[in-house]
């Protein structure tokens, strides 16, 4: 498509060529590139759309391409004069072509898009493995978070990731289970637009847990067509999807999803899960072109769990590998949520943003990791439990200079966090209905008040980020169980600088060098009830290349190093996550992808980190379940006939699981297939096969103290929950 601009100046005049581009809903294209096609020059559209080329002349064609949209041409004429213009973008595939090396932070961001595009998924958490290098497992029959890898890191279920919805914070802090705790099931996989992921703690507009990396995603403003789903499964599994379109004009969009899962499990116990997803999203564009979002959900889940098992008891034939000593874990979960989305242009060009939000969450849990080793007669079950509500608000301005041959971007934000939650208890319990001692009871009270500043100046080939940040916590606990009620509260704050520098020549090269200072904020109990650090640093360096040698081929490589100020390590005999000494990683990281033609994708990702205790002597400072080295990837197909679909695989090396690395955490190699063939323009079947070599495997593993009926001492050793085996996942799709 040609899009004709009368534009006047005197013939060989030189001047810029400004303007915005937005996508067919109105909502501004980032990060699309500007080519004048005469000389080469480019620029790129900022996160409102704008964008500024300078020295264009008359007769000159203008490329704009923007990853997942159909290129534009721009034919400059001689009609008018500086007239900013909006170009309307319409979707198209998604192809590795369309990713340019341009001078920005985070390049890799558009392969994720490229890759998510290509490769579908079954659940919202599944979408973290779209993160180069982060693996996840389950271990607690598919009710509970996560437990996340990531750069050397066993991030238990968020310690040291930030991860966000819309701008709405998932990570829990002061969580029953664990700091950090980010439970994404609330999330519609089918609703995400975006995912947007940064590894390292380089970056201002980032806070609490962004340590290891944050990821955040982005859900549609609109649906490109209804969609009605039913899947069937292994193990009884069941999912029913619809998504529709409420209202689609110019102004205003809307839309309604909802999600339910049920399935018995592959263990020998039904694990009897339930998950009910409810979503709704409202969006108006203004004609000033501001616009405003409201989105809202609500999720529950429950589940029955076998836990974890002792290797001795799989061994020695008293419960088969599928098997459980006590069947009566599980949990239940809520979330209820809404959150509003501003942004808007003023007439001096300073772009404004705000997000806020409110949240109603539940969970309880029961577990037994233990058995008979603290109470031999009614065994070592413990409840953890909280009723929280979760509130904030985001608001950030930011505004580029033209410096005559450079451009400087300020950026200035401020927030705030509220954690209010009640009753949060740890227990001992008999077969979650007795409850047989409060361990802890209490309610908390976490406030973090931030502020930021950060710059972008872009000269030539040359790009500086610079950032600093301010944290302000305050810490209440109103603990129970003294004698008489009291409320221990504390505070503490903290500055986080950052300095990045990209050099990119050309559109087929990139070097980068990043560093910053991250934190991750401890347990409120924690804070009050020892002398451990309250809000301990991270520091990393990452020193990175990006090459497009062809259109579709590209490779990237960083190599980086994180210091910790005090690690989080996994307690097995209270299933909680407790503060550590001091901790060093360094290590690599990988990729490539390669688009064979329009049907055939491949990609690879290797990481390689190395952990280690910095308090601890040689020999015991291996850090436990620290992943070492890791390897996945796939390949792709679609448009073959009416058939599209691919394969992907992951392997995950032996690790220590001790602090000598005398017991190991096997690793494993998983393979799964995916088909798709299109009936007709509005139906389509599906099918999958997960673990489709029937690979057995240890999804998660942990070093615990236990004792079974019938044993006098306890024995300590590998306690693990087993992976999924061969299962097929069959489905229709309804679209219109």
């Amino acid at each position: 498509m040609q899009i004709f601009l009368l534009w006047a100046w005197p013939m060989l005049c030189q001047t810029s060529f400004s303007g915005k581009l937005v996508d067919h809903t109105g909502k501004p294209v980032s990060e699309a590139y500007i080519i004048n096609k005469s000389d080469e020059t480019y620029s790129y559209s900022d996160e409102f759309g704008q964008f500024v080329l300078k020295d264009a002349r008359v007769g000159d064609s203008i490329e704009v391409g923007a990853l997942g949209l159909k290129k534009e041409w721009i034919l400059v004429t001689d009609k008018t004069v500086n007239r900013d213009f909006i170009v309307v973008m319409t979707e198209d595939v998604y192809q590795l072509r369309e990713v340019i090396v341009r001078p920005t932070l985070n390049t890799l961001n558009e392969i994720i898009d490229v890759d998510l595009a290509k490769t579908p998924v079954k659940s919202s958490q599944e979408i973290l493995r779209k993160v180069p290098g982060l693996f996840i497992g389950q271990h607690a029959g598919g009710g509970k978070a996560e437990q996340m890898f990531l750069r050397g890191f066993d991030l238990d279920h968020g310690t040291d990731i930030s991860i966000n919805v819309d701008g709405m914070p998932v990570n829990m802090v002061s969580h029953a289970h664990g700091q950090g705790y980010a439970d994404l099931h609330f999330l519609i996989p089918e609703s995400i637009k975006s995912v947007d992921f940064g590894k390292g703690p380089y970056y201002a507009e980032k806070g609490n847990f962004n340590t290891a990396g944050y990821v955040d995603f982005e859900t549609k403003n609109v649906l490109n067509e209804n969609v009605a789903e039913i899947q069937l499964g292994s193990f009884g599994l069941k999912r029913g999807l619809g998504m529709f379109n409420v209202v689609n004009t110019n102004e205003d969009k809307a839309y309604l999803a909802s999600e339910i899962i049920a399935s018995e499990g592959y263990f020998e116990s039904p694990q009897d899960f339930e998950r009910i997803n409810l979503f709704g999203k409202y969006s108006h564009l203004f004609s000033n072109g501001s616009r405003l979002t409201v989105g809202a959900n609500h999720f529950q889940s429950t589940w029955n769990a076998s836990g974890q098992i002792p290797e001795r008891a799989v061994l020695s034939g008293l419960i088969g590998r599928f098997g459980s000593i006590d069947d009566t874990e599980g949990g239940t979960t809520s979330r209820t949520s809404m959150n509003l989305g501003f942004n808007t242009v003023f007439e001096n060009d300073v772009n404004l943003k705000l997000s806020a939000f409110v949240t109603n969450y539940q969970f309880q849990l029961f577990s037994n990791f233990t058995f008979l080793l603290n109470d031999p007669v009614n065994g070592d079950q413990i409840k953890q439990e909280e009723n929280r509500l979760l509130s904030g608000f985001d608001l950030r301005l930011s505004k580029t200079f033209d410096l005559e041959d450079k451009s400087l971007t300020i950026k200035a934000g401020t927030g705030v966090r509220n954690d209010d939650i009640k009753d949060i208890e740890l227990s001992r319990t008999l077969n979650r209905n007795s409850t047989l001692q409060n361990v802890q009871l209490g309610d908390i009270t976490e406030r973090n008040t931030y502020a930021f500043l950060s710059g972008k100046l872009k000269w030539k080939t040359w790009l500086m980020n610079f950032g600093l940040r301010l944290d302000g916590f305050s810490f209440k606990y109103a603990d129970f169980l003294q004698n008489s009620s009291t409320n221990e509260r504390t505070a503490d704050m903290l500055f986080s600088p950052k300095l990045n520098l990209v050099y990119t020549p050309n559109n087929k090269m990139q070097y980068y060098i990043k560093s910053g200072v991250g934190f991750h904020s401890n347990d409120t109990r924690t804070v009050l009830q020892s002398t451990n650090q309250k809000l301990p640093k991270a520091y990393g360096v990452d020193l990175g290349a990006i090459w497009k040698p062809m259109e579709g081929l590209l490779f990237n490589a960083a190599l980086w190093t994180l210091q910790s100020d005090q690690e989080f390590v996994y307690v097995g005999d209270e299933g909680i996550v407790e503060p550590n000494g001091k901790s060093a990683r360094y290590g690599l990281d990988l990729g490539v992808r390669s688009q064979l033609n329009n049907q055939i994708f491949l990609y690879a990702d290797a990481t390689y980190s190395h952990a280690r205790s910095l308090e601890a002597e040689q020999g015991m400072d291996y850090i436990p379940l620290a992943p070492g080295f890791t390897l996945s990837g796939g390949l792709q197909f679609s448009k073959m006939g009416n058939f599209s679909g691919g394969l992907t695989y992951r392997y995950l090396g032996n690790r220590p699981a001790n602090e000598d690395f005398s017991i190991a955490a096997e690793g494993y190699f998983i393979t799964d297939m995916n088909m798709n063939y299109a009936v007709n323009n509005n139906i389509s079947l599906t099918f999958g096969i997960e673990n489709m070599f029937n690979t057995k495997w240890k999804e998660a593993q942990f070093v615990t103290n236990s004792r079974l009926l019938g044993e006098e001492v306890a024995i300590e050793e590998i306690h693990f929950t087993p992976g999924t085996p061969f299962s097929i996942r069959t489905g229709l799709r309804y679209v219109f």
